[in-house]
């Protein structure tokens, strides 16, 4: 019984800030080539999609040796998270959001992506952890068939 009263007050106590600002805190790190804030948000059985890559990335591990290369070469110089919205259930809260990334490119543009994302939290250990992220690109062009 005292399970289920706490389980309850946990509920009750959940607020959608809280998903948006462990996202806030990663982005803020990605942005200066840091990828430990994603790292330190995912959960060990973290699954990920990117459509830069040709396959589902699973599990912590892999993730690390996704990322850890890249570190320090990103260079965002700020971002916007687009409509965020966080839809909870007991313990998995999904946030969905896009996001613009501004920075230098050689061209002198200033725009240098435009994503959707889709990240998936559980409670792992009374933690917010990401168990499930996606990122696509936001209106891409797409080829057409015969085109190649």
């Amino acid at each position: 019984m005292a399970l289920l009263a706490s389980s309850a007050v946990a509920a009750e106590d959940f607020k959608p800030e809280t998903i948006i600002a462990l996202e806030r805190s990663a982005l803020d790190r990605w942005g200066k080539g840091d990828p430990q804030g994603y790292l330190q948000t995912y959960a060990e059985d973290v699954s990920y999609f990117d459509p830069t890559l040709e396959r589902r990335v699973d599990g912590l591990g892999a993730m690390k040796d996704l990322l850890m290369p890249i570190t320090g070469k990103i260079k965002i110089d700020r971002y916007e998270m687009i409509g965020p919205k966080v839809q909870h259930r007991g313990d998995v809260a999904v946030l969905s959001y896009q996001v613009v990334n501004y920075g230098r490119r050689p061209n002198g543009g200033s725009v240098i992506g435009r994503w959707n994302s889709t990240a998936v939290y559980g409670r792992v250990e009374g933690k917010w952890k990401i168990i499930r992220s996606h990122f696509s690109y936001t209106k891409p062009e797409l080829k057409q068939p015969g085109s190649e």
